[in-house]
């Protein structure tokens, strides 16, 4: 398995945070951010799932086996507790994970994401079928005014190959669609948390985002302006100055 520490050796005295990517992502999404948090006194460990980059196996089929997952590369790290900060899917994973390991966990920021993540059949048609196409759509939906991208889609770049949609995507894709138990995670979080919205956000509305707000205890909300929902990209540096802000304060 593979887990960027942003450059820094992974020292136990100080607290860890646990970069989680989005669906067909990798850890490269996180590039604007994990020297960022190394340098201000925080371990990062930055993954790539099962299946993901540099990470080998299978990629994992349920958001509750990532979960699983996530433990037991606690136990082999030896780490106590994780700040958990989650992109997309990855809010799905750190919803989950926070509700049903409780101790594990210190704060959680959720970015980009709801309890619930279904997904446009087309889409998951065009990823099982290995298909381009599915990619465009992610680029579609999930961007902002894409073509102020420097050098391309940035997703295009990470998922470049009919197997990596057919293999990683499409299974990502299916395991947010299929998660049905978000909802009742929530109830369970009690753990501080961050949420994070772009206002332009097509896959997560503001008004879908502010009422899982309202269904967390001990929760706030930071909304990025003019952003869709690749916030991790589109506005890396206002993100992570709302995080640092949420876990120094």
């Amino acid at each position: 398995m593979f887990v960027s520490t942003g450059g820094m050796d992974f020292d136990k005295e100080k607290p860890s945070i646990l970069l989680m990517h989005g669906s067909g992502l990798t850890h490269i999404v996180w590039s604007l951010h994990e020297q960022f948090y190394a340098s201000q006194g925080f371990n990062v460990l930055s993954i790539d799932l099962p299946g993901h980059g540099n990470s080998e196996g299978p990629s994992l089929k349920s958001i509750e086996e990532i979960s699983d997952w996530v433990k037991s590369l606690m136990n082999v790290l030896d780490v106590k507790k994780i700040i958990f900060i989650g992109h997309s899917q990855g809010c799905l994973v750190g919803i989950n994970f926070a509700a049903r390991y409780p101790n594990l966990v210190n704060s959680l920021v959720l970015v980009a994401g709801c309890y619930k993540m279904p997904v446009n059949q087309d889409l998951i048609n065009y990823a099982e079928a290995g298909d381009e196409k599915a990619i465009l759509l992610m680029m579609k939906w999930g961007y902002e005014g894409s073509k102020a991208f420097i050098g391309g889609n940035p997703v295009k770049k990470i998922i470049n190959s009919s197997r990596e949609i057919r293999e990683v995507l499409a299974v990502d894709l299916n395991a947010c669609n299929n998660y049905k138990g978000g909802k009742e995670s929530l109830e369970k979080i009690n753990c501080q948390t961050l949420c994070i919205f772009g206002d332009l956000d097509k896959m997560v509305p503001l008004e879908v985002g502010n009422k899982m707000v309202s269904m967390i205890k001990n929760s706030e909300k930071k909304i990025i302006n003019n952003c869709g929902h690749m916030i991790i990209f589109e506005k890396a540096f206002e993100m992570r100055k709302a995080v640092k802000e949420f876990l120094t304060k």
